[in-house]
């Protein structure tokens, strides 16, 4: 086992078992935690094998997403601003909720983040550590039986 897939498995395993992929949960966690570039890693596993597929471009999305705060935390505003572009129009293929994650809000969170990236001059990094995202996911419908 590599060391990449071992820190991987480390960051998957709480996951394990519950309602959703454990990858596409630890995405999230990793994300919240702004661990970035494991977020990108994590979710790179269940992309790759179905990047063809219809879910194919929305995994590119969140990646791309996780991408992009990777290069802002390096104060990298123009590389992270494209990425948060990228990630737009691959998202913006989904309905407004799609995997318990609404979308639909998430794209208008890129869109204000574009904005504060192209009003800041590329000078100052808008998006600080401080002022990180956090993304949830939906609670699951409950069940409709008696």
């Amino acid at each position: 086992m590599s060391h990449k897939s071992h820190k991987i498995d480390t960051l998957v395993a709480p996951f394990k078992g519950q309602d959703m992929e454990a990858h596409y949960l630890a995405y999230f966690e990793c994300f919240n935690r702004q661990l970035y570039f494991e977020a990108h890693e994590v979710l790179e596993c269940i992309w790759l094998p179905q990047r063809q597929g219809p879910e194919g471009a929305f995994y590119k999305g969140l990646i791309q997403l996780a991408g992009a705060f990777v290069h802002l935390q390096k104060n990298r505003l123009g590389p992270g601003a494209s990425l948060l572009k990228l990630a737009q129009t691959n998202l913006a293929r989904y309905p407004a909720t799609h995997r318990r994650l609404d979308t639909a809000r998430l794209l208008q969170r890129i869109a204000e983040w574009l904005r504060q990236l192209d009003g800041s001059s590329a000078v100052t990094n808008p998006l600080a550590p401080a002022t990180g995202p956090k993304l949830q996911l939906q609670k699951p419908a409950a069940d409709s039986a008696p």
